[in-house]
């Protein structure tokens, strides 16, 4: 049974790329999230909390872009810090209802059927 030689598995690429490199939040996309909202919760409008972060509207799990920008917003965190926005929107039924509605309202702005 031939293998490959060390050279080989050395200098290979993958073909199809692992969820975490499809899923991670790219700097152009971050830098355009943060134009976009003003760098203000896209949730509730604070220009100030204790840390933004930038989530994701279809969760990573679920293999949410993390280079398109209409998957992508600002929202107050931490996640794991009951009372914030991104634990709201990944927690209640009310906050991933709200998720759908705001990534059909980006993927309009970004197709330019809103006003920017």
């Amino acid at each position: 049974m031939a293998g490959y030689s060390k050279e080989q598995q050395l200098h290979a690429t993958r073909i199809k790329p692992k969820k975490g490199q499809y899923t991670k939040i790219t700097q152009k996309a971050r830098k355009e999230v943060y134009r976009r909202s003003n760098k203000r919760c896209e949730c509730c409008g604070r220009s100030q909390c204790y840390a933004f972060e930038v989530a994701h509207l279809s969760n990573a799990s679920q293999y949410g872009s993390g280079s398109d920008p209409s998957n992508l917003i600002l929202a107050c965190g931490p996640k794991v810090n009951s009372g914030t926005c991104h634990h709201w929107m990944d927690s209640t039924s009310e906050g991933r209802e709200w998720k759908q509605m705001k990534k059909i309202q980006l993927e309009q702005y970004y197709k330019g059927e809103l006003k920017r």
